[in-house]
């Protein structure tokens, strides 16, 4: 189908060359390559998923989970408890954390990086739902959320087809050359952060997306979620990220992704694995750890509470949520003042 877009460059021809992979990031600010993980395991893994999603409410029951089928009652994203529910669920998944550890990616990130690489523990699924586009992942650099380093690279993947209209990702060509994290303000979007888009240009680069391809790009590039406007498919996705074993790496990705939404910890992950092997994998690599900075989230926070305080839908849900996930909280008590008696 055709779209608005322009098409992503594709780096296959460079797959086996590390400098100029490493020259293409620099000038383009991401890579992506076609068919670079095994359809076959992809294909297994959308199963493994689905099938969890399935059980938890997610996809309409009686159908096939390998159609995505959403029962578009439940839509739910990060921040709503009947969200981790279900997400925790696929996250505790051995296939899902073995995805990360193929061989096909960690090859191709070593020779990005230009040397041993450590696969954040902190694993991420994306899983949205269909005609909830208004809590699409808004235009942000990956850097408020993930911290460590500025050569921190996300490396993503559709599991599955990701035609434009299921809401793949697109990138802005050269914009990780700012060399700095920019401002960014609160969104009901995934992530509660975004960047003005008037300030960048509409050169978007895009695809629709096959099983297999792979978009890599590092902290500071500048990107978005396009909006799932299916009728009624999941869309799903892996959102792992890579770095050199040797620089730094922020606290909190070494903890399981939204542990903090029903104190999900790495035992809970583990408790039914068939294998050891990739369990606490990271604790011997000698990777220096630095503490997580709160201030990208509390500036957004700041302006969420003044949006609602002037009546924004959008800011009111945010503090809703915040006010029902983790009601002890600070956050919470702030929170709890802005929207009263709710």
């Amino acid at each position: 189908m055709a779209h608005p877009y322009k098409e992503l460059r594709v780096s296959n021809d460079a797959a086996h060359h590390a400098e100029e992979l490493r020259q293409r990031m620099a000038d383009d600010g991401y890579l992506f390559l076609k068919g670079l993980q095994d359809a076959d395991h992809l294909w297994a893994l959308r199963r493994d998923m689905l099938t969890v999603m399935q059980q938890g409410g997610w996809i309409l029951a009686g159908t096939d989970p390998m159609d995505g089928l959403a029962d578009v009652s439940r839509q739910c994203t990060e921040g709503d408890m009947e969200y981790t529910d279900v997400y925790h669920e696929v996250y505790k998944l051995e296939s899902f954390h073995r995805a990360a550890h193929w061989p096909e990616v960690i090859d191709l990130m070593e020779k990005v990086v230009g040397g041993p690489v450590l696969a954040h523990p902190q694993k991420v699924a994306r899983l949205w739902f269909p005609k909830f586009t208004q809590h699409t992942t808004p235009v942000h650099q990956d850097f408020v959320h993930f911290q460590g380093n500025f050569q921190t690279y996300t490396c993503w993947a559709p599991v599955g087809n990701c035609p434009v209209e299921l809401g793949g990702l697109a990138v802005l060509p050269g914009s990780h050359k700012v060399g700095k994290v920019l401002d960014h303000r609160f969104s009901l979007g995934a992530g509660w952060l975004r960047l003005d888009t008037d300030d960048f240009s509409a050169d978007w680069h895009t695809t629709d997306y096959e099983v297999g391809d792979t978009l890599i790009f590092p902290a500071l590039t500048v990107h978005q979620a396009l909006p799932n406007v299916t009728e009624d498919r999941l869309r799903v996705s892996l959102d792992n990220r890579y770095q050199s074993l040797d620089a730094t790496i922020a606290d909190h990705v070494l903890t399981p992704h939204l542990d903090g939404f029903g104190g999900l910890t790495w035992e809970d992950v583990y408790r039914n694995w068939e294998s050891d092997e990739l369990k606490y994998y990271w604790q011997d690599t000698g990777t220096p750890v630095i503490e997580r900075d709160a201030a990208y989230f509390d500036k957004g926070f700041e302006e969420a509470v003044e949006l609602a305080k002037g009546g924004d839908e959008g800011a009111l849900l945010h503090l809703r949520r915040i006010a029902r996930r983790d009601p002890t909280s600070d956050y919470a008590a702030t929170a709890r003042e802005v929207i009263g008696a709710e």
